[in-house]
């Protein structure tokens, strides 16, 4: 229970950040957006008609017809959001910021957007419309749901060329890029770290070094080259960022030769980073 109040505070703080990005910085410069709110923006410009309310209806609709592919938590994390979005959309209708930069305005407005976002779908919810369908697409196509949300946010960002015109359509679709960019970086995580993949025939020293220098744990996997059907032992470790100098040093001191690869991670949980019962 505690949990799912956590999670709920956490969409309702993402509904808002993502009305201030609408009506601080999107509207008052007459940009576009993607999706539902892209379709009710430019409602607004044609007929002055309430971004809230319209949102709230449209995805409301389209919550009835999706609704099956969203598990029964997320429909309950979906249907806080977008009444929380509509609500703050009304709420902050009349909020400014008095600021003439127009690109300022485009970043800023797509930072709010992306992290308010972000944390909708970190917690298992959905702002109904085309994230629904970015769900979908990450399910049964295995898209990322941050690019495919973009790929169907430009489907509606491009239809508003013929209201906003050539020049704020551009900064629609960099405002768009921006929100995608913050919105990727808060599903996957704030815990960055690298995984480091070694083949060596010094495995056994790098991996002695790695466990007594640096106090960490290392994986020996098993594998076989394919060309040369050599036997070989390949070591995996996880570490921050700092550390990865420190490793380096390490193998070329053990084998100048070794073969490396390292991978950027988020979100480890485990012995000696996140408990993943927390």
């Amino acid at each position: 229970m505690k949990k799912r109040l956590l999670d709920i505070l956490i969409i309702v703080g993402g509904a808002f950040l993502f009305a201030l990005g609408v009506n601080l910085f999107v509207i008052p410069n007459e940009l576009g957006e993607g999706g539902v709110t892209g379709i009710t923006i430019i409602l607004y410009y044609l007929f002055e008609w309430s971004p809230g309310i319209v949102n709230l209806v449209i995805n409301g609709l389209l919550l009835i017809v999706g609704y099956r592919f969203l598990d029964r938590t997320a429909v309950l994390y979906t249907i806080i959001a977008v009444a929380s979005n509509s609500l703050f959309l009304v709420l902050t209708d009349h909020w400014r910021i008095e600021s003439d930069e127009i690109v300022v305005n485009a970043i800023f407005g797509g930072m709010f957007v992306g992290i308010g976002i972000g944390m909708i779908i970190r917690v298992g919810g959905t702002t109904a419309g085309t994230t629904i369908l970015a769900r979908i697409a990450n399910k049964y196509l295995d898209w990322n749901i941050s690019y495919a949300l973009l790929f169907f946010d430009l489907i509606v960002a491009f239809s508003s060329f013929f209201i906003i015109g050539a020049k704020a359509l551009m900064l629609t679709i960099i405002m768009l890029y921006i929100g995608t960019k913050v919105m990727d970086f808060i599903i996957e995580g704030v815990n960055p770290k690298k995984a480091v993949t070694i083949i060596s025939k010094e495995h056994q020293k790098i991996a002695d070094q790695v466990i007594t220098v640096m106090d960490r744990g290392v994986t020996i996997m098993h594998g076989q080259g394919y060309y040369t059907k050599n036997k070989q032992e390949i070591l995996y470790i996880v570490i921050s960022k700092q550390e990865l100098s420190t490793l380096k040093k390490i193998v070329k001191s053990a084998d100048k030769n070794a073969f490396i690869t390292i991978h950027d991670v988020r979100d480890v949980f485990g012995e000696g980073f996140i408990d993943i019962s927390k």
